[in-house]
């Protein structure tokens, strides 16, 4: 299995890779999609460090984080929040978060860098999707099987992600920003939205 990942800046086309991804036959047990909670409201993020699937029921409150590992109604269905140190609340599904929760935690136990190099991706480019997911970008990543790869990265370059060489040289001019730091800490609902706002525009969008 090689781990295909990508970042995007619209929480709406992340969630769209998902439901692609989904409907061509990949499982949602090998889809992942993690979210500054700041960019949605799907999750509300509690004081309760136990994860909340977000069916808008309350009917998951006290869920353990293996909740949202599995299910039968898809991976956006058992979306659920938690917090990453250096990233802070997050709405997230899917394998990833066991992985950064030891699959059994409700607060993510491990670090989002050390996950994304462990899952096999390179240690430049998970600096950039840890930074990219502190600033508001999703991060949506897929466990393919090598005759799929090519496939999967179809699906998700279809729906314009960021380019991560790109991205890395934007965050190293501004601020001098060099690689992910969990000392940094969150930013502020108002730093989210400066740092959003001059994504886009930079994007032209």
């Amino acid at each position: 299995m090689r781990t295909v990942a990508h970042l995007y800046d619209n929480y709406s086309t992340a969630q769209q890779v998902v439901n692609d991804l989904e409907a061509a036959g990949f499982s949602h047990e090998n889809v992942s999609l993690v979210a500054n909670e700041g960019v949605s409201s799907t999750a509300p993020v509690t004081a309760d460090p136990m994860v909340e699937p977000a069916t808008g029921t309350g009917a998951g409150t006290g869920a353990s984080i293996g909740t949202i590992i599995g299910g039968g109604a898809g991976l956006l269905a058992g979306i659920g929040a938690l917090a990453i140190p250096g990233v802070g609340p997050v709405i997230a599904a899917g394998w990833l978060v066991a992985t950064l929760t030891g699959a059994g935690a409700g607060a993510a136990a491990g670090g989002l860098l050390g996950s994304l190099t462990g899952a096999g991706l390179s240690e430049e480019h998970a600096h950039v999707y840890a930074e990219g997911v502190r600033r508001g970008s999703t991060l949506v990543s897929v466990r393919a099987d090598e005759a799929r790869v090519t496939e999967a990265e179809v699906i998700m370059t279809g729906h314009g992600p960021v380019d991560i060489a790109d991205r890395g040289t934007d965050y190293r001019a501004d601020g001098g920003w060099d690689r992910f730091d969990e000392s940094r800490g969150a930013l502020t609902a108002d730093e989210l939205a400066a740092e959003r706002l001059r994504m886009s525009t930079r994007a032209g969008i």
